[in-house]
């Protein structure tokens, strides 16, 4: 496995981003709330609804800001102990994040979920390709956190509202540069 070059994790985070949007822009709240049958993944099911992948992203993309956040500073995040990569654990989380996201408006969460987008983008794009790649502080890179944090098991990296949607777009050739450390993620 590679990891992607820090273009290329941008411009998959954003089409992903674009994907969900295109699929739920125009509803109402009833019809976002309504049942919808998304693709489950390799934990389980656990949305209802359009809005509960909403919530679903929007919990995930929290929790891998703060791990990117926290990578750049040269800390690892509480999401990368070994003891928080059971599926079990995995599990909870969604089903928390869910229930969650199912006690605001639509409106609410749909304007958290673009600030959370937007954070991770303007991040994503403020870090060097020295420190994507490797820096002292870091020797791992920024890019090897990312690619483990918004890789979602079995599926190709910085994909989710499209696993869930069933629109990932076929995969380009990859440009990355280095070969990704195997991890429980992956």
């Amino acid at each position: 496995m590679t990891i992607l070059s820090r273009e290329e994790a941008v411009g998959r985070l954003r089409t992903d981003r674009e994907i969900l949007l295109g699929r739920v822009t125009g509803l109402t709240a009833a019809e976002l709330a309504a049942d919808y049958l998304v693709d489950s993944g390799p934990l389980g099911d656990f949305c209802d609804s359009l809005h509960d992948l909403i919530a679903h992203v929007l919990m995930w993309d929290e929790i891998n800001l703060a791990a990117l956040r926290e990578a750049v500073t040269g800390r690892s995040h509480w999401s990368l102990d070994p003891r928080w990569e059971d599926p079990a654990i995995g599990r909870a989380m969604n089903r928390g994040g869910v229930e969650a996201g199912r006690h605001l408006p639509t409106s609410l969460l749909l304007h958290r979920f673009a600030s959370v987008h937007d954070a991770i983008l303007q991040d994503l794009g403020r870090i060097s390709e020295q420190a994507w790649n490797g820096a002292p502080q870091y020797p791992g890179g920024i890019g090897a956190v990312a690619h483990r944090v918004w890789t979602v098991p079995g599926q190709p990296a910085f994909w989710h509202a499209a696993i869930h949607l069933a629109q990932v777009p076929p995969d380009p050739p990859v440009t990355g540069r280095r070969p990704r450390k195997e991890s429980m993620f992956g």
